[in-house]
């Protein structure tokens, strides 16, 4: 790791665990390589690879899981942090974790999850939170506590890399993590800023990537759009007649380097502007320190409505959105109205009569299926004679 900034968080120390741990290694491993290796080892981490990104992951096995996605946003968030002289294991370790509450089939299942939830009177599920409740409690595997036992950076990391938490979020966040104070209503470490900005870059970059593979954008569609259109430019100039699957890696590679050009650019401006001189001094402004410039901001939103309009509601998209959502409803109303098929389920014994508590448990059980083991557990419980 190259020499830190003073705002960096320091790599060898923490503020702590809510379980007290000796060192790890005798000391060797830092503690935010600790809980990165907590997170990999995690059973959520390895269900991301069987978790929608955008198409479900059984239509093509070439196309990105949140497993993939979660990879290249560290990636890109590792590389970040070292140009700006900050923990890279920090911004990795949160970028790995960013989407392990994900429910399976994407956004369209956290919007069935949701709908569920609100017919009862209940909040929207809301992924962030879901991670946060993984980490801390619904990953047990270790004998000396429930979740992960993660450090105070990481935590904060997840919970607020969006920025500070209010409202109903922040309820559920208070409640969760208890006397163990995050300081829900300041900034993130720049670390968990980058690590925010690095899923932006990836998910749209590798979104058009992975919607031209599979023949729902068009190359002549996104030059209407400035970001691909300046990548396709160069391309065209520099390798023309390039095959199409090449000429679709280079628009996502290049608009990838574009776009962290221009975050390292702005946020050593905003950093110099701020006069940050500790990590607490960028968690206590007003104003992220990392960010994309207003021009590239704009281009950003551009490209996030295209895809909007031209992938995320396809038809072809939303087809398949209709069955997934279909797939949660169907398994929820099935969990809430007989809930001794959950028996197995850690608290549904007690929580059996209690109508929160029951759709609390039914949330957990189905955010934590995978796309495949929805759809298989939908098929044996609404199509029992399909197996003969």
């Amino acid at each position: 790791m190259s020499a830190l900034a003073p705002f960096a968080v320091a790599p060898d120390k923490t503020r702590g665990r809510v379980h007290a741990e000796p060192a790890s290694d005798g000391g060797e491993r830092a503690p935010h390589q600790r809980d990165r290796d907590r997170i990999i080892h995690s059973r959520a981490f390895r269900k991301l690879l069987y978790k929608t990104q955008v198409f479900v992951s059984d239509e093509n096995d070439s196309l990105r899981t949140r497993l993939t996605h979660s990879m290249e946003v560290a990636q890109i968030s590792r590389d970040m942090c070292r140009a700006l002289g900050l923990n890279e294991d920090l911004g990795e370790t949160i970028a790995l974790a960013h989407d392990l509450g994900h429910s399976p089939f994407g956004h369209s299942g956290e919007d069935a999850l949701s709908d569920c939830l609100n017919e009862r009177g209940l909040p929207s599920f809301n992924h962030n939170l879901q991670t946060a409740r993984i980490v801390t409690g619904l990953e047990r595997r270790y004998a000396a506590f429930d979740g992960l036992n993660l450090s105070w950076e990481t935590l904060e990391g997840i919970a607020k890399h969006n920025g500070p938490v209010h409202g109903d979020l922040a309820g559920g966040m208070t409640a969760l993590f208890g006397d163990f104070d995050l300081e829900l209503h300041t900034h993130a470490s720049a670390e968990a800023q980058v690590a925010a900005l690095a899923d932006d870059i990836a998910y749209n970059t590798h979104d058009v990537d992975d919607g031209l593979r599979a023949g729902l954008l068009d190359f002549d569609t996104l030059r209407d759009v400035a970001l691909p259109a300046r990548a396709l430019e160069e391309i065209d100039r520099d390798f023309p007649g390039l095959p199409a699957d090449r000429r679709a890696f280079e628009v996502a590679r290049r608009m990838i380097s574009e776009l962290v050009g221009d975050v390292l650019r702005e946020s050593r401006r905003l950093l110099i502007e701020s006069g940050a001189q500790t990590a607490a001094d960028v968690r206590a402004l007003g104003a992220p320190v990392i960010a994309f410039s207003a021009p590239m901001f704009a281009d950003l939103q551009a490209l996030r409505a295209f895809l909007f309009h031209h992938l995320y509601r396809h038809p072809q998209v939303n087809r398949r959105r209709h069955k997934t959502t279909k797939i949660i409803r169907d398994l929820f109303e099935l969990y809430d109205s007989r809930p001794s098929l959950l028996l197995g389920e850690a608290g549904m014994a007690e929580a059996i009569d209690d109508p929160v508590a029951r759709a609390g448990i039914v949330t957990d059980t189905i955010a934590s299926m995978t796309d495949k083991a929805a759809i298989e557990e939908h098929r044996r419980q609404f199509d029992l004679y399909s197996a003969d």
